[in-house]
């Protein structure tokens, strides 16, 4: 692999050919917040929270990190007033979602997001994917998916299979970073196979 020569915030850093900017940003000890990426998963690009400013060829766009590859003299900021303003919008639109979640109310106090702007539509889930996504790739089980599409889009268990397998894996559980899905679980096993419930 071509070793490839880009900055990010100043630093010059060194990356693999095919390593996206996240991937060369976290080698770097540089911190882009995200929601949706897991290293063990493939990019999804879902939480857009990863957006940075990427300049080549003298033309500077937003791209969003976990899926933009690397380029020979990249020029990349981790950090400007547009990116934190963005950031900061996402974060509030995921707190109408879920406005108790540890995590987005940290990073809405370090982003200055008033959770309280967009009017609450309270599901819990922010569909950062990463529980469907781990299933699927890394469990190979597919007790969890996506259901809908859209504002109605929702994750869901699959009675046949969670009531099977996720009793004895619940790896998925302590990735979510709203504590959703825990809850969802119990509801699904309460409803759809009571059975279990001994």
């Amino acid at each position: 692999m071509n070793e490839i020569l880009l900055k990010i915030d100043g630093k010059e850093v060194k990356a693999r050919e095919g390593m996206t900017v996240l991937e060369a940003a976290s080698n770097a000890g540089v911190s882009i917040p995200t929601l949706c990426h897991h290293e063990k998963l493939m990019p999804f690009g879902g939480c857009r929270l990863c957006i940075v400013e990427a300049e080549s060829g003298g033309w500077t766009k937003l791209v969003v990190s976990c899926v933009y590859p690397v380029e020979k003299n990249l020029i990349v900021r981790t950090r400007s007033e547009k990116v934190d303003r963005i950031r900061k919008t996402l974060l509030e639109l995921l707190l109408a979602h879920a406005p108790n979640s540890p995590k987005l109310q940290d990073l809405a106090q370090e982003y200055g997001a008033d959770k309280n702007r967009f009017e609450k539509e309270v599901s819990f889930c922010i569909h950062c994917g990463l529980c469907v996504r781990y299933c699927n790739e890394v469990k190979k089980l597919n007790a969890v998916g996506f259901v809908d599409r859209g504002i109605k889009k929702e994750i869901s268990f699959i009675p046949e299979i969670a009531s099977k397998e996720c009793n004895n894996c619940k790896e998925c559980f302590q990735l979510c970073p709203t504590s959703y899905l825990h809850a969802a679980f119990v509801l699904t096993e309460a409803l759809a196979f009571p059975g279990n419930l001994q």
